[in-house]
């Protein structure tokens, strides 16, 4: 089975499909249901018995998703699953389910293709728009609050905290004098600015940055946490956890929890090592180039 629409493509398709297990009958959650890329294929192997449950904070990518979804179990008729989706973040996830209810899991912490290409969304500095970066457009805070009204010390703190940013004091004060900021492109040459990068430097000098603030305004961190320990309550015995993720931020905190998890007994570790996109992948989406597959399963000892 492979993944369609290469402009959406979900990153580490098949690898995440084999890994879920996914049996006719099952239920499976995708937390984060984006535009419905690993949903699609999940949905093609459920049967009418199936129930597919699918969590999106961000409501145009829920438009989207269920758009496709709708497509899709068109297709398959009799043998398509139930579907459900929930618009909310998937921390929120124990208060929709039941607990042992769940056959499989999967979680994508990647930012969807939609955001990053849509400039309006301020979720990257390749093309100008407003300082936004809200996954949910319902949440208050934005990228353009933090920028412009956090101190000096703290906007330092956060991007060296989220982004890894060595350069994070540098960068901050130039932050601090060059404002009102009001859009990314304006950022993005502030912090260029700011770096003094090296004709070596493989990533634009402000993707470090860029990344501190979405994870801060969205808390992202926060956001896996909860979901990794609210997963061991909701799945049954044998069923299959799957985690994609794509900065060393959330994948310590899968790592971590997955390994505490499994010296109490809770999980069975799949993975060894992270799972990455081999070269045909990196060809096709050269978006999975950082993304890393952690898997594991749910053990009936406890």
């Amino acid at each position: 089975m492979t993944a369609s629409n290469p402009r959406h493509a979900p990153v580490l398709f098949e690898e995440a499909i084999d890994f879920l297990h996914v049996r006719p009958g099952a239920t499976v959650v995708d937390c984060t249901l984006g535009l419905a890329g690993h949903a699609a294929g999940i949905a093609k192997l459920l049967g009418a018995e199936g129930h597919l449950i699918g969590f999106e904070w961000d409501t145009e990518a829920l438009r989207l998703a269920k758009e496709k979804l709708d497509k899709v179990c068109g297709e398959l008729g009799s043998q398509a699953p139930r579907v459900t989706l929930i618009d909310q973040a998937f921390s929120s996830i124990a208060r929709h389910l039941q607990p042992a209810s769940v056959d499989g899991l999967i979680a994508d912490f990647g930012v969807s293709s939609l955001q990053l290409d849509e400039a309006q969304r301020g979720f990257s500095f390749m093309a100008d728009g407003p300082l936004d970066m809200r996954h949910d457009q319902r949440s208050e805070l934005t990228a353009a609050q933090v920028v412009n009204e956090a101190n000096e010390r703290e906007l330092a703190d956060l991007i060296y905290k989220y982004g890894e940013e060595r350069r994070s004091r540098r960068i901050a004060r130039a932050v601090v004098h060059g404002r009102p900021i009001t859009t990314t492109g304006q950022l993005a040459r502030i912090v260029k600015s700011a770096a003094h990068t090296s004709q070596h430097e493989k990533i634009h000098p402000a993707t470090r940055t860029f990344q501190a603030l979405r994870i801060y305004v969205n808390r992202e961190l926060d956001e896996i946490q909860a979901l990794l320990e609210a997963a061991p309550k909701l799945l049954k015995p044998s069923a299959r956890l799957v985690v994609i993720s794509f900065h060393s931020l959330e994948d310590r905190i899968a790592k971590d929890s997955l390994r505490e998890g499994a010296g109490h007994g809770i999980w069975k570790i799949l993975t060894k090592k992270p799972v990455t996109a081999g070269e045909e992948e990196l060809q096709r989406n050269p978006r999975a180039r950082s993304a890393k597959l952690r898997a594991a399963e749910r053990t009936a000892n406890s």
